[in-house]
């Protein structure tokens, strides 16, 4: 897929450090419990870490207990991109970013209590946080 943001590896790596580089452009997964976004509970939007791109909003947000910030649904159906994911001896579908392809977590059909039933379980390092009103 082509995306808007299209970088080489050293541009990332000059731009992102190294434990967002593993995460976004390596598809590594941060520790559960340890991400700065897990608790997060003021009203904002997440954007992605890479390249600014909105994600989802606050309102969207629940707590899954899997270690992770969990979302039941990105801003808009193609903020991100969804990738059939079977690394590990698992089938899962990868999430991510639409606008430069940056690996953000995965989503899970298991969002039990949520309006859309899903559960998009993603790394704190893959986003950044803006609180409402904040300029």
């Amino acid at each position: 897929m082509t995306y808007a943001v299209d970088k080489s590896d050293e541009q990332w790596r000059e731009q992102l450090d190294p434990n967002r580089f593993a995460v976004l452009r390596e598809a590594a997964t941060e520790r559960p419990w340890t991400g700065e976004l897990l608790d997060e509970a003021r009203a904002g939007l997440y954007t992605c870490a890479g390249c600014g791109a909105e994600l989802f909003e606050s309102g969207t947000k629940f707590d899954s207990h899997c270690g992770w910030p969990s979302f039941y649904e990105s801003v808009r159906p193609d903020a991100v991109e969804l990738i059939a994911d079977n690394a590990h001896g698992m089938q899962r579908t990868e999430v991510r970013c639409a606008g430069c392809g940056s690996h953000l977590g995965h989503v899970f059909p298991d969002g039990f209590g949520t309006p859309t039933g899903d559960r998009y379980c993603m790394n704190s390092l893959a986003l950044e946080f803006s609180p409402e009103g904040a300029s």
